[in-house]
This record gives C-alpha cells, structure tokens and sequence, in this order.
C-alpha cells in the first residue's frame, strides 16, 4: 500500500468514526447542561466547595467564578511544583524554579500545555497526576462551561442568567470528561501504554553510558490530554514517544480524541438554541476548514522535492516512522486546528509551507473544530462578525438566532478578536528587538524568525505545541508566555461571557423575509470567508517573514 493511500485510508476512517460519535455525544452533553438534576457525587463536591448549584448566574457572577477558580488553579499547582523536592513519588527531583514553575501553573490552567521543561526529567508522580493531570480535567471543564455560558445567551430571553458555573464546571468534569476518558485509557493501555507508579530504572548500556526512564501513570493522563485539548505530554516527546502513542491505531484513536468533543459541541449547540440546522451550520464551517488544512499538509508533506524526499517517499524528516507522513500531517493538522498543542512529529521539521499551515491553524483561533468549549465560542463569535459584515451590505441591522446585534454587542465580537493577535504580534515584535530572546534561537533568518512567532501564537491560542527549535526555557520565555497564556486565555472569555449576558436581556425577534439565513449553505461560505479574510489580513505580514518566505526559498 502507499504511503499516500495509507493516509487517505487513516482520514477516511476518522471522519467515520467522528460521524458515529457526532449525534449521541452531542446531544448526551445537552442533556447533561440542560437537566435540573444532581448526582450524588456532584452534590458531595458541591458541599465540599460551598457552592449553591441552584443560583442563577449573571454575567460578571459567572465570570467572577472562573476567574477565582483559575486562580486558585495557578496558585495551587505553582506551590505544587515549587514543594515537589519535599513530596513523596518525586522520583529524586527537585523542586521546579519559580520562573519555570509560573509558566507551567499558568500554561496547564489556561488548557495550554506549553512545556519548556523535559517532563520525565523535572515532574514526580504526585505533580504529574496530582497537579498537571487535574488541570487537564478542569481546565477543559471551565472552557466548556464558558462556550454553554454563551449558547444559553443566545437561547434565553429577557433574562441576563447563564446558569451556574460551578454546576457546568462539576458536570463537565463528572459526567463528560470523566467516563471518556477511563474508557479511553483502557483502549491506550490495550494499545501498549504504559499505566504504573514504578520509578526510574535502567535500560541498558549504550555508547558508553546508562539510558533511564521512569514509569508513571501516562495513558491516564494521555487520554485527558487529548480528550480535553490540553496536549502536555508525560514525556518530552510528547506523543511520538511509544509509551504515549505506542501504533498507529493508538495514534489514530488520540486524533479521534482531539476532534470528538470540539465537533459534538456543534450538535449540543443546535439542540440548546432548538434548531439542528443551525448546529450543522457551524459543524459544516468547521468541517471545510479541517479539510482543507490536511488535505493542503498531506499534499505539502508528500510533495516530492529532490532525491531525498522521494527515497523516503515525502519530507519524513522529524517524523516516526510508525506513523508517516498521512498519520503525523493529520495529527499536526488536527492539534494545531484545536488548541491541543500535543504532537506526534517534530513541526520544526516540516517544510516551510507545511509549518506554515501549522502556525495559520492557530491563528485562525483554533475555531475548527478548536479546543474544548473555546472552539464553540470562538465559531460563534466569527459567526456574530459575518452576520454584521452582512448585515452592512444590505443595510440592515443584524440578526443572528433572533437576536439584534447592536453596537454593544459588536464590541464584544470585535474585542474578542483583536485581543490575540495583539498579544502575538507585541510580543513577537518584542522578543525580535531585544539581543536576549534571540540568543535563544537555533536557527537564523526566515525560519528562526518563524520559532518565536510560533512560540507567542501558541502561547495566546492556548495551543502549547512549539517548533521545538527555540531554547523557551529562559526568565524571558517563561515569564513573556506564561502572561500571554493567561491574557489569552482569560480576557477572551470576559468578552464572551459579556456578549452572552447581553444576548440574554433581549426579546427575541421575529425571523421576515429580509433575515439572513444563518442554516443555509451560503452562510456557511460566508463564514468561511469571514474567518480566512481577518485572519489574512492580521498575520499575513508576519506570515510573509517567516514561513511564507522559507517555502519560496526552498
């Protein structure tokens, strides 16, 4: 079989397997954010916690608990690391050092997984699984109950209640991520991931000196760091490590992971505002965008370009062969179209356009189908942008699910999107300027231009997947991205907890025959343009510097 049938088989059989899951994860989850119910164990937590579930929410209410939770997340997870030396199970290490131990509380909180440490040289058992693990639960659980926060704003009426974040924060956790992700761990151990508390041992004797690995409870955490779009390995590796991603059917399955709960989403959407068709609306947005970004990588990647591309049969360079060129441009595309940021290939070796394809994927903000909840959100808001583009070339004021979208709401939309790519660009521009930064790349011109773009786009998109080429372990680095991590993360959402605080004051008005058809095809397409337009025109300078300029050079 070739390679590139290899890799259209391995495609076709995860948008199979996405379809099966596409209906009844998505309307499990609506189920789970629409019922009055409470479990046992929730109600435990709830007392636990000192938290009302039965309280409505306004907007800044709602806002006020993500904020402290994440903040007592940061707190806790940094005190964590900085006692590691003291704690039982820390294998030996020590304690991290405060810079370090910043950037990670920060990059785990905010559904990052930015790493510039190696992990099984610097993290014991009990920050693994107690600390980083935990956060790739609730980390995502908080992404999720933003993104139903704002499907309830355009679903309710005359009333600025979302909900309550602690239920949606407990039930995300308890009743989504939590059963998955053991089935999911059960399916990595069968595919040969490791799953023990053993510690470091040797594995013989090579070129003169002893090579050592550690255990640890990695396809636990490995399923919830794809499941929940976290993407931080147990290993430096990452996933191309063969305790994380033993086979290509495990690397399969972690793809799968990635995309299942992003895309479901679109399905509970449709069933929260009572129309499926807007629901498939989104999905078919997203759907176009993911299948054109992998069909372009896989083209990119296989494209034979000198003899040492068509001996290995495609650029194979910084790839495992246990998976190829279909199953590490899939992977790619699909960690870095969400804000997953694990990897299974080294993304500082793709060709230039292939990098290229990676760093635009997170500049489009991870909508396609993006991270847990901030995939939703993000799409909607893009949705909000392309009903008012519309709406000024008619000259009517704009509508979207029966809801005006005034100036105020507008503002939200447009602060939403402006707030990430000024961090990018600032920091990029800063870290360019200074002597410091730039003593920390491995490569000079266009492609080491294009390591710290890569490095900030990751940060503020909350991706965390790297060129690996760039040395991001300083007090610059670690302190310069673990800001835009949080910035990126946080202030976002307050736009989007705002616009849908002021979508849920509104009555609701009646669709005429002059409203846009958000369910139809056209708008999907419009959509669509919406979204490559701003992005184009935001970072194609930076682009046309880095990995643009490498690719018309090779």
């Amino acid at each position: 079989m070739s390679p590139v049938l290899a890799g259209v088989l391995q495609l076709l059989a995860l948008i199979a397997a996405l379809g099966l899951s596409y209906r009844p994860l998505g309307d499990y989850m609506a189920r789970v954010y629409s019922s009055e119910k409470h479990l046992r164990v929730e109600k435990w937590i709830y007392k636990g916690i000192g938290a009302n579930p039965g309280v409505e929410m306004r907007w800044p209410a709602y806002l006020r608990g993500v904020l402290a939770f994440s903040a007592v997340s940061v707190l806790f997870l940094y005190l964590l690391q900085r006692v590691q030396g003291s704690l039982p199970g820390s294998l030996g290490f020590q304690s991290i050092d405060p810079d370090q131990a910043f950037n990670t509380a920060a990059s785990f909180v905010a559904n990052t997984n930015w790493q510039s440490y190696y992990g099984e040289q610097a993290m014991g058992h009990v920050v693994q699984t107690g600390g980083l693990a935990v956060q790739n639960f609730v980390s995502a659980a908080v992404g999720m109950a933003v993104a139903v926060a704002l499907v309830r704003g355009f679903a309710r009426s005359r009333t600025g209640e979302l909900g309550n974040f602690w239920s949606d924060l407990v039930r995300g956790t308890v009743r989504v991520l939590l059963p998955i992700s053991v089935v999911g761990a059960l399916v990595l151990v069968a595919c040969g991931a490791i799953q023990n508390f053993s510690g470091i041992h040797s594995v013989g004797q090579f070129m003169g000196g002893s090579q050592e690995w550690n255990g640890g409870a990695v396809a636990s955490q490995e399923v919830i760091k794809e499941l929940g779009t976290n993407g931080g390995g147990y290993f430096n590796a990452n996933s191309s490590h063969p305790f994380e991603n033993p086979n290509g059917i495990s690397n399969l399955f972690e793809i799968f992971l990635i995309l299942v709960i992003p895309f479901a989403l679109t399905r509970t959407f449709g069933r929260m505002v009572g129309s499926l068709r807007q629901g498939y609306a989104i999905l078919g947005t997203m759907a176009v965008i993911w299948l054109a970004f992998t069909a372009l990588m896989m083209w990119t990647e296989f494209a034979h370009r000198g003899p040492a591309f068509e001996l290995a049969g495609g650029a194979m360079e910084g790839k495992e062969t246990r998976f190829g060129i279909g199953g590490s441009s899939i992977f790619a595309v699909a960690t870095t179209l969400t804000s997953t940021g694990a990897v299974n290939s080294f993304h500082s070796s793709y060709t230039g356009f292939g990098g290229g394809i990676t760093m635009l994927g997170m500049q489009l903000g991870e909508i396609a189908p993006g991270g847990v909840g901030s995939g939703l959100y993000g799409m909607l808001i893009m949705a909000v942008i392309a009903v008012f583009l519309a709406g000024l070339m008619v000259g009517r004021t704009p509508e979207y699910l029966g809801k005006k979208l005034g100036t105020r709401q507008i503002k939200f939309a447009a602060c939403y999107i402006l707030v990430t790519p000024a961090l990018v660009l600032c920091f990029t521009a800063a870290a360019m300027a200074l002597d410091t930064p730039g003593d920390s790349m491995t490569n000079s011109g266009a492609h080491g231009f294009s390591e710290i773009l890569y490095a900030y786009t990751s940060g503020a998109n909350n991706n965390g997947s790297a060129f690996a080429g760039l040395n991001a372990d300083t007090q610059w680095f670690n302190s310069t991205i673990g800001i835009a991590m949080l910035l990126g993360r946080f202030l976002p959402m307050v736009f989007v907890l705002a616009l849908a605080g002021s979508l849920a004051e509104q009555t609701p008005v009646p669709a005429t025959a002059g409203t846009l058809r958000t369910e139809k095809p056209l708008f999907t397409g419009l959509l669509v343009g919406s979204i490559m337009i701003i992005t184009g025109l935001t970072y194609f300078p930076a682009l046309a510097l880095g990995p643009l300029a490498e690719g018309l050079a090779a």
